[in-house]
C-alpha cells in the first residue's frame, strides 16, 4: 500500500536545484499541501533558520522514516 505525503513529513530531495542552491539528499518539511502532486517545502539549517521555501512535486521528494514499518 502506498502512503502519499503528508503535512509535517520530513522529505529529502531526489535532484539537484542548483538555482536554489539546493543539493540532492537535502532535507526539509512539508509546511503546505499544494495539490495532488505539489508541495511547499521549507528547508532549515542546523539551528532552526529557514533558508529556502518552494513548491515541488512529488517525484522530487523522498518521505524519510524515522520508525521500522508495522506489519499486521
Amino acid at each position: 500500500m502506498k502512503q502519499g505525503i503528508k503535512l509535517l513529513d520530513v522529505v529529502a530531495l531526489t535532484e539537484d536545484l542548483l538555482n536554489r542552491k539546493l543539493r540532492r539528499g537535502q532535507v526539509g518539511t512539508v509546511v503546505e499541501l499544494l495539490g495532488p502532486d505539489a508541495f511547499e517545502v521549507e528547508f532549515t539549517d542546523n539551528d532552526g533558520r529557514a533558508f529556502a521555501s518552494l513548491a515541488l512535486k512529488a517525484n522530487q521528494l523522498l518521505v524519510l522514516h524515522y520508525q521500522p514499518l508495522e506489519i499486521r
